[in-house]
């Protein structure tokens, strides 16, 4: 039997930027305010992360602040993909070192490798660190889907133990075909009741940044049985979802993060400032959930 890494929700966090680099400080309160508020698991320089924009030793520094902070307190799930095989390898082995308990490793974008390249690039991966790993299933970003026959001779990889999926249409697939040891998360927060509901073991969650309790209270309570009290959660999240991704992800949700008033900073280019008009569609939403 594989252990999942957590059952619940993990945040998908951000990483607060200084014009000259990483501003550590906020890292440390954002951390602090996701372990209170019920966060299952960290996982850190993901896409929310921006870790596409940082360069190697930034990447690994954030990493090992991270595990630090954290201190075993929750799991450290650290995002280590690329589309260059061996630099994923590279990102995952010094992951490892600095103390992750997992990496989450990315469909390979722009490349469109086949189902045959997928299954040797996350072999490879998985076999060049001991820790688990978690595949990252998300087309819309890499226009290239992992088929649900490729996921299950994954699975049998001794620690490939979970995909966070984005494919909703495939969710039964994957579960029948790998079994209830594998653990499918949801990656995106307007279906993780939906995907609960097929067998899911939880969410790696953008909207978590801001709502932490909510969002892992969604999740247990399915989990305990209360599924109209997860229902009303998920229903309720929805127009604030809407805000959070009315631009591409990160954009809304750091912004969300500084109104918040911790100083997370700006997006890096090639992404811009999230724009006035949904600046002000993003803070109506997030008092109308009465956030501000």
């Amino acid at each position: 039997m594989k252990k999942p890494l957590f059952i619940g929700s993990a945040v998908a966090i951000v990483t607060p930027f200084t014009d000259n680099g990483v501003n550590y400080q906020t890292l440390k309160e954002l951390i602090e305010f996701q372990i209170k508020g019920g966060s299952d698991a960290i996982v850190i320089c993901g896409t929310t992360g921006e870790a596409s924009t940082m360069p190697d030793d930034e990447h690994i520094a954030v990493i090992k602040f991270a595990v630090e902070a954290i201190n075993k307190r929750v799991p450290v799930i650290a995002g280590t993909g690329s589309n260059d095989t061996r630099h994923a390898i590279e990102l995952s082995k010094a992951a490892e070192e600095v103390g992750a308990d997992g990496i989450l490793s990315v469909t390979p974008y722009y490349n469109k490798a086949t189902q045959k390249g997928l299954y040797e690039h996350f072999k490879v991966i998985a076999n060049n660190v001991k820790i688990p790993m978690v595949l990252y299933n998300v087309p819309s970003r890499t226009n290239l889907n992992i088929n649900p026959e490729t996921v299950k001779a994954l699975s049998q990889i001794d620690n490939i133990v979970a995909i966070k999926e984005c494919n909703l249409g495939q969710v039964g697939d994957v579960v029948n075909l790998c079994g209830e040891d594998f653990a499918v998360y949801s990656g995106d927060d307007n279906t993780v009741l939906p995907m609960l509901s097929l067998g899911g073991k939880g969410v790696i969650s953008v909207m978590a940044n801001i709502i932490p309790q909510d969002t892992h209270n969604m999740v247990d309570r399915f989990f305990q049985g209360d599924t109209k009290g997860a229902i009303k959660l998920q229903l309720q999240t929805l127009n604030l979802i809407k805000a959070l991704f009315s631009e591409v992800n990160p954009i809304p949700i750091k912004a969300a993060v500084n109104l918040l008033g911790f100083k997370a900073g700006h997006c890096r280019m090639p992404l811009t400032e999230i724009s006035e008009n949904n600046l002000e569609f993003l803070r109506t939403e997030m008092k109308a959930y009465k956030l501000l």
